[in-house]
């Protein structure tokens, strides 16, 4: 499993700049502002504002986000957790 983890951020790192990832993580973060998800990450700029100014190099951090959006039992709404396995999927498919 950590191989497969591994491959995924090598991925990331590789295909950062991809349109369809970049259109991912940010609809990802615009709906986990607009519904005021709580993500233990260490962040200097609100969801939206990492949205709006979005590098190649916060992907890996959004993807991180996406994974523990995608296991946590306590997110239950389906439309963030799809937007999540949307983003890993478009990363996994690069």
């Amino acid at each position: 499993m950590e191989s497969k983890l591994e491959e995924l951020y090598k991925k990331c790192e590789l295909n950062a700049e991809s349109g369809d990832i970049m259109g991912a993580c940010q609809v990802m973060l615009q709906l986990m502002d607009a519904k005021k998800i709580k993500v233990e990450e260490d962040m200097d700029q609100t969801f939206l504002e990492m949205a709006e100014n979005l590098k190649p190099e916060d992907v890996r951090q959004v993807l991180t986000m996406a994974l523990k959006i995608r296991e946590s039992g306590e997110i239950k709404d389906p439309e963030l957790k799809n937007a999540a396995s949307k983003l890993i999927r478009a990363i996994e498919m690069s």
